[in-house]
């Protein structure tokens, strides 16, 4: 039998949460029932993803968007009251990992991201891991790049074509919301750069930058790399996992 004591510990083991300033608390965030058979895997601990997990059964939730954020309110009340008593209820345990999540190196968001999109000559940018820069076999137009992106994704990036004639064989990419590391990929010399969210400005950047922009979604490019550590924590500790997703076209 797997405790929730030793989960944790393994996690924590494979993630070094340590290693990071983060904007919310990693590892174990609500402590549930002692023993751990069913883990239940989701993007983000929201009411749809805490009510499939409990019709599964499971014993605890592991996410990559838990509860807790800085400058949110710190009561238990509304929305976040109603599913952390849920959780509490049902004495299931939620674990959360944010950016140890992003970066790791054998199952971070990025490197899942960079596999789910068939692009096997990547590496990381930056000895964190924060981004990783993908390298084309052959340069390629941006109107096959994002043909490409949608069908691995099943969701359509919105894209900023400074020059629509340049081809692209180098891409720099960071999961989620990370438009504001553009000037960071930018400065990397890359013909590219892919994240999850846009903003007014980003626009303006990459088309000043001379840098192509995708925004394929925060939660479609996040999606694969909690399925990687659960498949991980299954293969190792020996516990059934299920991923559930909550569709989100942000």
């Amino acid at each position: 039998m797997l405790s929730l004591q030793r989960l944790v510990a393994e996690l924590d083991a494979w993630m070094s949460p340590s290693l990071f300033q983060d904007y919310a608390p990693n590892g174990l965030q609500i402590e549930g029932r002692p023993i751990i058979q069913k883990i239940a895997l989701g993007v983000t601990a929201s009411a749809a993803v805490i009510e499939q997990a409990l019709a599964w059964k499971a014993d605890a939730l592991l996410v990559h968007h838990g509860y807790f954020w800085k400058n949110e309110a710190v009561t238990l009340t509304g929305m976040k009251g109603r599913r952390i008593k849920r959780l509490c209820q049902a004495d299931v345990s939620l674990l959360a990992y944010h950016l140890p999540l992003d970066c790791h190196a054998d199952f971070g968001n990025n490197v899942a991201l960079a596999n789910q999109l068939g692009w096997s000559q990547c590496d990381r940018a930056d000895q964190q891991g924060l981004i990783w820069i993908a390298t084309l076999p052959e340069p390629t137009t941006v109107v096959t790049l994002t043909e490409h992106i949608t069908r691995r994704l099943s969701r359509a990036p919105t894209v900023i074509v400074p020059d629509p004639i340049r081809h692209i064989q180098r891409i720099a990419l960071c999961t989620g919301g990370a438009q504001d590391y553009l000037t960071r990929a930018a400065a990397l010399g890359v013909d590219a750069y892919l994240s999850g969210e846009i903003s007014e400005r980003t626009t303006h950047e990459a088309r000043e930058l001379e840098v192509t922009y995708f925004a394929a979604g925060h939660h479609a490019t996040e999606r694969y790399g909690i399925q990687a550590l659960g498949q991980r924590v299954s293969e190792s500790l020996n516990v059934k996992v299920a991923f559930f997703d909550d569709h989100n076209p942000a």
